[in-house]
């Protein structure tokens, strides 16, 4: 199976910090190494990277990280990064066959996440989302979390970040089908722009978006500077596997 990390965005929020938000490090290793790392330890024999916004930066990195991590890394750059990122998975899948892992490169997980999540595969859905109940983590940032409303089968009927009602949030992990690639699609051909969150909802309309809890595992979406600031206090340890891995 193949893991898709969307690499192509602007990360403005991290921008005093980093001028790629992929390639910022957490303790010494770069967003993207965490990932590709994390993905790998899940079973993951290839890695896809989207790229865009400082697209030959990060293009650049990828062989050596190939090589570091033992498994091929390869780039796919989206044509126009300024757009949803719906479209960077679009891009992304366009060179997958089957199943993959889908991350964003700036949320890090511990072990059972991405491992536990792997296996959730069914022919009842065309995704399976990651979610936390913990809709009061401190670890999520309410104003930018993308929230999740289940049905009685804790399948989705609706996500975004403004939806009235969730019981859940979107811990930004997936394990998508090439179902997901074509809804994304068939949502922009209904006039829609083309977000990831848009694709997951024509899927829930249709009965074909599962959830998978994480059962209180740790994750982080680092998405601004205070986060950072918790990745680097907490990743060491919440990822002991991985930090113990590149530094021997």
């Amino acid at each position: 199976m193949d893991a898709l990390i969307i690499a192509a965005g602007f990360g403005s929020r991290l921008r005093d910090l980093s001028d790629s938000k992929p390639l910022t490090p957490i303790a010494g290793i770069p967003l993207l190494e965490l990932g590709a790392r994390q993905a790998r330890a899940a079973g993951v024999e290839r890695v896809v990277v989207v790229t865009g916004h400082e697209a030959e930066r990060i293009e650049a990195f990828l062989p050596g990280l190939a090589d570091r991590i033992g498994i091929p890394v390869v780039a796919q750059r989206v044509e126009d990064w300024t757009k949803p990122n719906g479209w960077s998975v679009m891009a992304g899948a366009s060179v997958i066959a089957g199943n993959y892992l889908l991350m964003m490169s700036d949320h890090i997980f511990s072990a059972p996440i991405l491992q536990g999540l792997a296996q959730q595969g069914g022919a009842d859905r065309g995704v399976t989302l990651a979610v936390d109940t913990r809709c009061d983590n401190p670890l999520v940032d309410p104003d930018d979390a993308t929230w999740v409303l289940r049905d009685e089968r804790q399948f989705i009927r609706a996500i975004g970040k403004t939806i009235p009602e969730y019981d859940a949030v979107d811990c930004g992990a997936f394990l998508a089908t090439p179902e997901l690639a074509r809804a994304i699609e068939a949502a922009i051909a209904a006039g829609h722009a083309g977000s990831l969150s848009e694709g997951m909802q024509r899927l829930a309309d249709a009965g074909r978006a599962a959830t998978w809890e994480i059962g209180g595992a740790w994750w982080l979406d680092v998405d601004e500077p205070r986060f950072h600031q918790l990745a680097e206090e907490q990743a060491p340890a919440q990822l002991a596997e991985i930090y113990g891995e590149v530094r021997g």
